[in-house]
């Protein structure tokens, strides 16, 4: 008599298959979903193309983008360098592409710390309620008041110039809404029949928080930081304008604007392309938050 273990295997791999058909399903779904609106798809394609830029810059750029070149300064737009040259000589195209690297950079790592950050506290203080929610409020009642970018100068003053530093004063001043939305969510959430059922069957407060009302809360915050990349990047140019961002001769955009302002009525193409640049991914990010939106927040329906 021979024993069969193939039933058990094959049924095991069946299951496994169907759970990655049904995921492929649904991000096929999703990106159905969006390819639907066209200024979703017009945003997320932009973004998309920013990161294949920023991935394969030295690939893309033609020359290298620190080196001067001074018998070729401020030259206008041409077959030799599409976007023109800086008053260094240097090419603005493959600038913009290596600055590419310096923008992603900032937005994916202060999202990438904003939003944990940020939601940890909004869940606990709507959570918990009493002293615990009304400290943090207050604390994020003040960060609020500021200007973001006003704030932001404040601290990179004090921390000194350089990207590492842009990055952590950026941080300080995104979280608040974000903190102040998870707790919103939270409050309509605490009371809710199936929190009510779950902490009586015996579930501790961080259960209840992390399996069950972060990932709820979960749609919104991505909302919003999607939409709050647009702000990051505005941010990060305004502090490289001032000098406080990515030192030179680093490409940051608006470093590049910075310096070439100076020559802004002679050589229009100095300033006007990366603030071309800046514009337009701010736009993208936008497009995209608000397609997000719409797919995520089923109260948008």
């Amino acid at each position: 008599m021979t024993v069969s273990f193939a039933t058990p295997l094959s049924s095991s791999s069946r299951e496994r298959r169907q759970r990655v058909k049904r995921g492929l399903g649904r991000a096929v779904g999703f990106v159905g979903k969006m390819a639907r609106n066209p200024l979703t798809a017009i945003g997320g394609g932009i973004i998309l193309l920013l990161l294949v830029v920023a991935i394969f810059a030295p690939l893309i750029a033609p020359y290298n983008p620190l080196v001067q070149d001074l018998e070729n300064a401020l030259t206008a737009p041409n077959a030799a360098h599409w976007f023109g040259t800086d008053e260094f000589g240097r090419d603005i195209f493959s600038r913009l592409v290596y600055g590419s690297r310096i923008t992603l950079y900032i937005v994916l790592l202060v999202s990438v710390t904003v939003g944990p950050l940020g939601l940890l506290l909004g869940v606990a203080a709507g959570y918990f309620g009493g002293k615990i929610d009304m400290v943090l409020m207050r604390v994020t009642d003040i960060f609020i008041s500021f200007p973001s970018l006003v704030l932001a100068l404040a601290f990179v003053a004090a921390l000194g110039p350089g990207l590492e530093h842009v990055v952590i004063a950026i941080t300080l001043t995104a979280w608040p809404p974000i903190a102040r939305l998870a707790r919103a969510e939270t409050l309509s959430l605490r009371q809710a029949d199936f929190v009510s059922a779950v902490r009586l069957q015996g579930a501790s407060s961080v259960r209840v928080l992390w399996r069950h009302i972060v990932p709820l809360c979960l749609p919104s915050v991505i909302i919003r930081i999607t939409m709050n990349m647009a702000g990051i990047i505005l941010t990060a140019a305004g502090l490289g304008f001032l000098g406080l961002g990515a030192q030179p001769p680093e490409p940051e955009w608006g470093a590049m604007i910075s310096s070439g302002r100076t020559y802004m009525m002679e050589c229009w193409w100095v300033v006007t392309i990366p603030g071309l640049a800046i514009l337009i991914n701010s736009l993208a990010f936008n497009f995209l938050g608000d397609g997000l939106r719409d797919i995520l927040d089923p109260r948008s329906e």
